[in-house]
């Protein structure tokens, strides 16, 4: 049986995914990568941690940034511009921090973006000072301490949804509002003119850490996640050479991590290296005509440094 989602879990760890939507299927992938995995309930909202005491809990993502300041969940896997919203919403009433980013996770990455209609001529925010214009966006928060800082006196219209069409509807001359690709903007004959906050998935947790049983599953998952994200771009490079080629093969894998040697014969070395990113086909063209055969590249799934 579950434990009740209210009280505190002292022994276990709690983390709050996106149930459904764009962060919620990546989310699960990174922490399976990290080695978790779970039996469901039967509302499928509650995961119980099989291999680790490290529990899911699935809602929506604007819930998550509430749930770790209630002490619901310990860590979420939430947007940085949901976090950051509700955050700046909590300081403009008042309230002390109560969560931050621990990782960026690279992936639901978008841009919180100013966007004007199409033939507006942009000349800057300055150009929105003394007109009471009126700005329709998803996150009064972030905009309002924008504005503040650009000392511009606009009037910020909330919606919760279909923030493209204010400026069709006449309830906004300009929107502020996340942008991926743009296209949806387009559609409505609005053009991105401002950023306002580079977005991404984070890990995020309290802002005060945990002082019990929490603290070292948390160091733990933190260190596997350290772990997966920097695998994600890296490759093992294997090959053979003769000593004599070993300079002109290390000038042209400068940018890798040491060449390892392993025992050959003939007079061969076996080498390896761990190359950050891709590696091209002319890469390895290059690396055969200096000397190198038997070329492979692996993909690394684990690594501890």
């Amino acid at each position: 049986m579950s434990p009740p989602l209210g009280t505190a879990t002292r022994d276990r760890l709690r983390i709050a995914i996106q149930k459904s939507g764009r962060l919620a299927e990546p989310a699960r992938k990174l922490l399976a990568a990290c080695g978790l995995s779970w039996r469901e309930s039967r509302d499928k909202l509650f995961c119980y941690g099989e291999t680790l005491p490290v529990d899911l809990l699935l809602v929506r993502d604007d819930d998550i940034p509430g749930l770790i300041a209630d002490g619901v969940c310990d860590l979420g896997i939430v947007g940085r511009n949901e976090l950051d919203e509700q955050a700046g919403a909590r300081a403009r009433i008042g309230l002390p921090q109560a969560y931050r980013a621990l990782r960026g996770l690279g992936f639901g990455q978008c841009r919180l973006m100013l966007a004007v209609p199409e033939d507006w001529d942009w000349t800057g925010p300055e150009q929105l000072r003394g007109q009471g214009t009126r700005i329709a966006t998803s996150y009064p928060a972030i905009l309002g301490n924008w504005l503040d800082a650009q000392g511009i006196d606009a009037q910020v219209v909330e919606l919760s949804g279909s923030v493209e069409i204010a400026p069709r509807l006449g309830t906004a001359e300009l929107i502020c509002d996340l942008v991926s690709s743009g296209a949806t903007l387009a559609a409505n004959h609005l053009k991105p003119v401002e950023n306002l906050l580079d977005s991404e998935a984070v890990l995020a947790g309290p802002a005060s850490g945990f002082d019990d049983a929490r603290a070292g599953l948390a160091q733990m998952l933190l260190r596997r996640v350290d772990g997966v994200l920097q695998l994600k771009e890296r490759k093992l490079l294997m090959f053979n050479a003769a000593q004599e080629a070993l300079p002109a093969l290390e000038r042209l894998l400068q940018d890798a991590g040491p060449l390892v040697r392993l025992p050959g014969s003939n007079g061969v070395l076996s080498l390896q290296t761990m190359c950050e990113g891709a590696v091209s086909w002319q890469q390895l063209e290059d690396l055969e005509r200096a000397g190198a055969r038997g070329l492979m590249v692996l993909a690394v799934e684990r690594s501890l440094a």
